[in-house]
């Protein structure tokens, strides 16, 4: 199989430096003035997507797309993605601001909109962050694979594509697991191996 898409989720959280603070009504997280960052997971999420595209080549792997539900300035973490080597970036606008959206966008609201794009892009693999680090939910993918009917993968420490078959290897309790199935598929990734992390620090030592 060849010009696969990979569509990759990227979600704004507060920055995993920061420390939380409850707002001033005491109802919620203090969201504003903050820093906000892509959540890590979901940038290990990214990675591999490029590293598969590495690996397989742009002929095999068409396109990799970043996509985030979220305020307008959910746009820088989209702009991550896009400094990391994604080709293309979606944004699906929610809310006027953090708070808003920490209201609407419960996970089965994201899946659902996920869903849209995915009939609309038809990507062979969707890939997420196994969690985001600030409601820690670890839903969206798997409701994603549920409203799709497609197999899912959860926890994916390894990912390897060879044709229109996925294995992928997880971290379980006794050792590792390996997982199969046919394209087109969801993973979840909690994947050790920060493969642009050097470049980063290169790029900001220079400049």
């Amino acid at each position: 199989m060849s010009n696969l898409k990979i569509l990759v989720g990227c979600k704004r959280v507060i920055d995993f430096a920061v420390k939380v603070r409850v707002n001033s009504a005491k109802k919620a997280v203090e969201t504003a003035n903050i820093k906000h960052s892509l959540n890590p997971f979901d940038e290990i999420a990214v990675e591999e997507a490029l590293r598969l595209r590495e690996k397989l080549g742009n002929n095999v792997i068409k396109e990799v797309i970043a996509l985030t539900c979220g305020p307008p300035k959910a746009q820088e973490q989209l702009r991550t993605a896009l400094a990391m080597g994604a080709d293309r970036a979606i944004h699906v606008e929610v809310g006027k601001d953090d708070n808003d959206v920490a209201n609407i966008l419960q996970p089965l609201a994201v899946a659902k909109l996920f869903k849209a794009i995915v009939e609309k892009e038809q990507p062979s693999l969707v890939i997420f962050g196994k969690q985001a680090i600030d409601d820690d939910a670890s839903q969206t993918g798997q409701m994603l694979a549920g409203l799709l009917n497609w197999p899912q993968a959860t926890f994916a420490s390894k990912v390897e594509l060879n044709g229109d078959k996925l294995t992928v290897t997880r971290e379980v309790d006794g050792g590792l697991e390996t997982i199969s199935s046919k394209l087109p598929a969801v993973v979840t990734t909690d994947l050790r191996q920060l493969f642009y992390i050097f470049l980063r620090f290169f790029i900001i030592y220079i400049f």
